[in-house]
């Protein structure tokens, strides 16, 4: 399983990802060039329902949190997707979110671990998503930044067994290793 990246003879857009055949596959797009993820992994799936389940349990009504395939348009030429994402339920339109979220969350695969720390992050940054989190199933370990003056902080790096309180968007306690107790 990889992550395939396309490089088109000019820049995609947000319409020409609409346009993509509805297979199963994840249809990203960062600064014009196409990603195409395959499905995740089983545990990856587990660590993700998991952290749905939290997160659902602590967001207050007004907030939403949603799971891939929700759409972010970040630009005309950036449409991702990420695997949780925290926003607004006034700013979802269809199942496109037309502003950066208050959270996103990438639970990373052998495929997309690179674009998730480098390219992801970087673009999540540059449109000024305030908190981004990164959940590593194999090592349970979950990295989250926060953005200040315009830049990503590491506000925490949480190890298999210690336990967080996140304050942002709202507050949330995870462990890592609960995530994917039971798993193989």
């Amino acid at each position: 399983m990889s992550v395939v990246t396309v490089l088109p003879r000019r820049p995609l857009t947000v319409d020409d990802v609409d346009a993509m055949p509805d297979d199963g596959h994840r249809y990203e797009l960062i600064d014009g060039t196409l990603i195409v993820s395959p499905t995740p992994l089983l545990r990856h799936q587990l660590v993700h329902s998991r952290l749905m389940h939290l997160l659902l349990n602590a967001a207050p009504p007004e907030l939403q949190v949603l799971s891939a395939p929700t759409d972010i348009v970040l630009a005309d030429d950036t449409v991702v997707q990420p695997d949780l994402l925290v926003a607004p339920l006034v700013q979802i339109v269809g199942r496109k979110l037309m502003a950066p979220p208050l959270l996103a969350v990438e639970i990373l695969s052998p495929s997309s671990r690179l674009i998730d720390l480098n390219l992801k992050r970087a673009r999540y940054e540059r449109a000024g998503v305030p908190s981004y989190w990164v959940v590593d199933p194999d090592d349970l370990r979950l990295v989250a930044w926060g953005l200040r003056e315009g830049t990503f902080v590491e506000v925490a790096d949480v190890a298999p067994d210690e336990t967080w309180r996140a304050m942002d968007p709202f507050e949330v306690v995870v462990t890592p290793r609960d995530l994917a107790a039971g798993a193989a």
